[in-house]
């Protein structure tokens, strides 16, 4: 492998939000190190460390070693410039899902500028509305439908081989042009519902109607570094003639 795909699959970060099973997290090691991955992020797991991790680790215990334990999904999009969310519940969805082969595509394109990361939720429940809302682009892995459960370590197996092969063939894009970090996108989305509130144009009440659709909006476009100055500086602006001084 080229020293330039493997630069790629350095900035490529799994995130497993509240695991249940310290099991799990180490078949994802595992399954990340024979790829070539090595980024690795727990968003409070029930049990870590935990030595069933290290069991199901055998070779890659320096991927478990190496994890960064976070509070929340927010900590752990620290840096990246681009979060893929995984999910079975296509009907609940109003967005196109990605296959691997899509997702490893645009992954990897993103991954010339910056860290991006793949999402994936607990054994159980999945991920959250919320935990989705912060992800830009959402992916599904095809199974049958008959018997569509898949274990998180296999799903991180194949997500990790399709980036290992798409990293091979060198078979994606440009990358998009001073892409924003992920917390400079949640500092703005922070900033608008302020700003809409203030305005009258939402309801404090009942925000999770309306946000999630502007947050939909705003990821089909991927907010550039300038572009989410522009849109702040709007906002600041608005803020302005809606409280002008006496």
């Amino acid at each position: 492998m080229a020293a330039e795909s493997r630069n790629l699959l350095s900035n490529i970060r799994i995130v497993l939000c509240r695991p249940s099973h310290p099991g799990n997290i180490g078949a994802a090691a595992r399954a990340m190190k024979t790829m070539g991955l090595s980024q690795l992020y727990l968003v409070s797991p029930k049990k870590f460390p935990h030595a069933d991790a290290g069991a199901m680790a055998s070779g890659a215990v320096d991927v478990l070693e190496c994890a960064q334990v976070c509070e929340s999904l927010e900590a752990a999009l620290e840096g990246c410039v681009l979060a893929i969310g995984t999910s079975t519940r296509q009907r609940d969805l109003q967005t196109a899902l990605l296959i691997p082969a899509e997702a490893a595509g645009k992954a990897l394109s993103e991954a010339q500028g910056g860290n991006v990361a793949f999402v994936f939720g607990n054994e159980t429940f999945g991920l959250s509305k919320e935990e989705l809302a912060r992800c830009q682009a959402l992916m599904t892995i095809p199974a049958n439908p008959e018997y569509s459960s898949l274990n998180l370590g296999a799903a991180v197996q194949v997500m990790a081989y399709e980036l290992r092969r798409t990293a091979l063939a060198e078979r994606f894009a440009q990358p998009e042009l001073d892409a924003a970090d992920l917390v400079e996108v949640e500092r703005f989305y922070g900033h608008l519902e302020k700003t809409l509130i203030e305005i009258g144009f939402l309801n404090p009440a009942s925000p999770k109607r309306l946000m999630p659709k502007l947050r939909r909006l705003f990821s089909r476009t991927r907010l550039q570094k300038e572009e989410i100055n522009i849109l702040r500086g709007m906002l600041s602006a608005m803020e302005s003639s809606n409280n002008p001084k006496h």
